[in-house]
């Protein structure tokens, strides 16, 4: 199997290209940018792949509240030309979506399966959406996987670093933190998605899926754990949604659940990824 990845620099891709079976070409947005239709056509015309696999997006969730233009162009309208390319080459594309299609059930306490409709509250989460009806309508041959709260050793492309390493270094500068305890949702190490899409992929697998690490918490109970976890003190205070005074509104609550036996708990994949970070030394 040939798989070109697409957005192979970020940390979703950094993860996934190694544990590919087969051939893996990746592909910087430099490389392959969604928003350019004609050359992403020749491109992937070039080296004829059996699997696409996009890991690129517009990811700026506040920003895309003035800028909904540039959001829909790289998640929804670069996503349709890469469905039809994908189509027409005959190959499957692997495309991957957020717990932000979720969030106007306000009072949802229960996490979102597949097969839930969803109903996104801001822009980012609404052309991530309309990304996937596109790539589910245009290409016969799909994979659609949604994930939520990636972290991993690349960091976040563009947004310089993740929320664990945001924690870590702001709190070893000693500012005060305050972060969000009204929002519930599940941090996914993005190592642990990648391994289980890989495995997903070279078991056949298609249609729409769910992949986080298990169980769920706030954004305050996560910090609250990588803290205690990298025996780091931290003058940490929880606040509203209200109080952050985000540009974005954020889903209060946007667990999901899968159809396929759960990743491991989020807490032991936090555990895991501060190992290897202290084995690294920090981002």
């Amino acid at each position: 199997m040939k798989y070109v990845v697409l957005g192979a620099a970020g940390q979703l891709g950094h993860e996934l290209c190694p544990r590919l079976e087969g051939e893996v070409v990746g592909l910087t947005r430099g490389q392959a940018d969604l928003t350019q239709h004609e050359s992403l056509r020749a491109t992937l015309a070039e080296l004829r792949p059996d699997f696409v696999v996009n890991c690129a997006a517009y990811n700026f969730v506040d920003r895309a509240e003035r800028e909904p233009d540039a959001a829909f162009a790289a998640n929804a309208w670069g996503v349709r030309a890469l469905a039809t390319i994908c189509r027409d080459l005959d190959c499957t594309l692997v495309h991957f979506g957020t717990d932000y299609v979720f969030g106007v059930e306000g009072a949802r306490k229960s996490p979102y399966q597949e097969i839930d409709a969803p109903g996104p509250v801001n822009v980012y989460g609404l052309s991530k959406l309309a990304g996937e009806y596109l790539v589910r309508a245009v290409c016969p041959k799909h994979v659609v996987i949604r994930t939520c709260g990636l972290y991993g050793v690349r960091g976040s492309g563009g947004k310089g670093g993740n929320f664990v390493e945001t924690m870590l270094r702001i709190a070893q500068a000693n500012k005060p933190l305050r972060v969000v305890s009204d929002q519930v949702c599940t941090p996914s190490y993005a190592a642990d998605v990648a391994e289980a899409t890989a495995r997903l992929l070279a078991a056949g697998g298609h249609g729409l899926y769910h992949f986080t690490n298990a169980g769920s918490c706030s954004w305050y109970e996560f910090a609250v754990a990588i803290f205690e976890v990298a025996g780091v003190k931290a003058d940490l205070t929880a606040i509203s949604s209200l109080e952050f005074g985000a540009a974005a509104r954020r889903p209060v609550y946007s667990v999901l659940a899968s159809r396929l036996p759960p990743l491991r708990p989020w807490r032991e994949a936090l555990e895991a990824y501060l190992r290897e970070r202290a084995g690294r030394g920090p981002v």
